[in-house]
């Protein structure tokens, strides 16, 4: 990584020469060019003088401060803003050390990670971020970067030093007008929402990644190879409406405690207010056992099954009763007393069959001789 700014963190008598580095990458987020809808070329930014109307080149674009309510640009050059009295130009300055909680998550801005700046800033590094993470406290200071003043926090994280720059108290806009009215709460609600919060687990990084950029990622292959853009399936609840708060924390819980997959059923069913609503009474002697053999569906289910025993059953006996001269092969001892009754049939059968035959050839050669 490239150090984008170099300084010290004064810490008490102590300096601890660091370089810092930019902690997060933004430019994997999707971003957009503007572009003409007519052409499709891009639309390019110039910087245009107010005054004169013409193109501004980069090296001729300096600083300017205009104050609240006033109309004028004051020119300020990097040689008015070097004199000024500013410590910590270079040197970050430890103010206090404190609780964690005590820094509101609102303040936080940026993240940069301090590196040791030089083999004999390694052991006082080190013994900074060995004190920050055994005592369990933040550091809080200034800091001038970029042109302005900053406040800091510095903690221990993952063997280094990480830098978040606050945004200064004034800067944090009040809540007054956003939160809602007093609400009543009942105890069965708030005790659903604690169980639903520690019935969704344990949160994986690894398992987090921006999908709306692999969408657009996709869209924008699609787009290059001609092809039409997958529609996308739909997806979420089924437009059941939940007008009850204590019926839809139950069965986010049900969804949650079941591994993340809501009942269909209760997907599709519309939920209705519990309120007035009185639990089923639970039998001592345990569920009635009904004495039938089953339901209609279930008996017609056994019928299905059993169809094609018996027709197997069927070839069998025909293929042990096959025939030999009018004569029937009697079946196996193994074989079942159904299949050898049956068999026995087809061979009375067949020995009828045989003398019917025999009869009609005797009667027609007495016909022959008598003629």
């Amino acid at each position: 990584m490239r150090s984008i700014w170099n300084g010290s963190i004064s810490f008490g008598l102590v300096t601890i020469p660091v370089k810092t580095y930019s902690a997060t990458d933004r430019t994997s987020s999707v971003s957009f060019v503007r572009i003409h809808e007519k052409d499709g070329a891009q639309v390019q930014y110039r910087k245009i003088c107010e005054l004169d109307g013409e193109e501004v080149p980069n090296e001729e674009v300096g600083k300017g401060y205009q104050p609240p309510g006033d109309e004028a640009v004051v020119p300020i050059t990097d040689d008015d803003l070097s004199r000024l009295p500013m410590p910590t130009a270079k040197t970050l300055s430890i103010l206090s050390f404190v609780d964690p909680s005590e820094i509101d998550p609102l303040q936080m801005d940026k993240a940069y990670y301090l590196g040791p700046n030089g083999a004999s800033a390694t052991k006082p590094y080190t013994l900074l971020r060995e004190a920050l993470e055994h005592h369990r406290k933040v550091a809080v200071g200034k800091v001038a970067m970029r042109g302005r003043e900053s406040l800091a926090m510095l903690r221990a994280y993952d063997q280094a030093i990480v830098m978040h720059t606050l945004l200064w108290p004034d800067q944090i806009r009040s809540a007054t007008g956003v939160a809602p009215d007093d609400v009543g709460l009942r105890e069965n609600e708030l005790k659903l929402a604690e169980t639903l919060m520690d019935s969704l687990g344990e949160l994986d990084p690894a398992e987090l990644h921006d999908d709306y950029r692999e969408a657009v990622e996709e869209l924008v292959a699609a787009k290059m190879e001609g092809e039409e853009p997958a529609t996308p399936s739909a997806s979420g609840s089924s437009g059941a409406q939940v007008i009850d708060l204590t019926a839809a924390l139950e069965k986010s819980v049900r969804a949650a405690q079941g591994g993340g997959k809501p009942d269909a059923r209760a997907e599709s069913a519309s939920v209705t207010s519990l309120r007035g609503r009185k639990p089923a009474k639970k039998s001592e002697a345990g569920p009635r056992v009904s004495g039938r053999s089953g339901t209609p569906a279930e008996k017609t289910a056994k019928k299905t099954a059993s169809a094609p025993a018996k027709k197997a059953a069927g070839k069998k006996t025909a293929a042990a009763a096959k025939t030999s001269g009018g004569r029937t092969r009697s079946a196996s001892p193994a074989k079942k007393t159904g299949t050898s009754t049956r068999a026995s049939t087809a061979g009375t059968a067949t020995k009828k069959a045989s003398k019917s035959t025999t009869k009609k050839a005797t009667g027609g050669k007495s016909g022959r001789k008598t003629g």
